[in-house]
């Protein structure tokens, strides 16, 4: 029976949040950004090990506590995204068919019904899929000086979140060039072979933190999820 493996890379640093600490490492009600998300992935029962991917340079991870059931921690992200997930890939020396569930250590507001959702909805898919929003607002195209250019028709537009759910098998051929430019996520390593993902309706509140006022607003939501529970 395949099993459902959850992989955080969680290597990068974040510059566009303009902090000395890693966004994944900021805290938030007194716990580390990191530790929400993986509160989520140990926390569900469908998912039977979360591996976490870090950069052997890191100076954080050994100053917290973390949830131990479920979680392997390995020191071997790499210069991107893809490359880490490549690396936690062929450590994990999961079978083929083992599903594996990409997901961003800034994304802390994933909820549990959203993660549930994937998982039903993509168990039996031929290729996987991954969470994502259908663009509401108008989409403009911007120009190098700073002006409208078009306006994008957004029928059809879609907005990656994670996780991101495929087969590890596949998963591992789509990244073995994990360097190329057009990796920017899972989804888009899957495409390249030629395949369709599914598309799972997601949350706006799955969004992922980036900016240093995003903290305020994932703060919120989880207190609210929390005096609602």
């Amino acid at each position: 029976m395949s099993r459902r493996i959850a992989l955080v890379p969680a290597a990068g640093h974040g510059s566009r949040f303009g902090t000395a600490t890693p966004k994944q490492y900021q805290l938030l009600h007194g716990r580390p950004l990191l530790a929400h998300t993986l509160d989520t992935l140990c926390d569900c029962a469908a998912i039977a090990r979360v591996l976490l991917v870090i950069s052997p340079q890191d100076e954080w991870f050994d100053l917290y506590r973390w949830p131990q059931a479920k979680l392997d921690v390995l020191r071997i992200g790499g210069n991107s995204r893809a490359q880490s997930v490549a690396n936690g890939l062929a450590a994990l020396q999961a079978d083929d068919d083992d599903w594996v569930l990409v997901h961003d250590a800034a994304r802390c507001c994933l909820s549990a019904d959203a993660l549930q959702r994937l998982i039903d909805t993509v168990a039996d898919d031929a290729v996987g899929g991954l969470l994502a929003q259908p663009v509401a607002d108008t989409v403009k195209q911007g120009s190098a000086a700073g002006r409208v250019s078009a306006t994008v028709p957004r029928d059809g537009l879609w907005l990656a979140q994670t996780p991101q759910m495929f087969r590890a098998g596949l998963l591992a051929e789509a990244l073995q060039d994990p360097a190329h430019p057009a990796l920017t996520d899972e989804a888009s390593a899957i495409e390249r072979l030629g395949h369709a993902p599914r598309l799972v309706a997601g949350e706006a509140q799955n969004f992922k933190v980036t900016w240093p006022g995003d903290l305020a607003l994932a703060a919120a939501i989880l207190a609210a999820r929390k005096d609602n529970a």
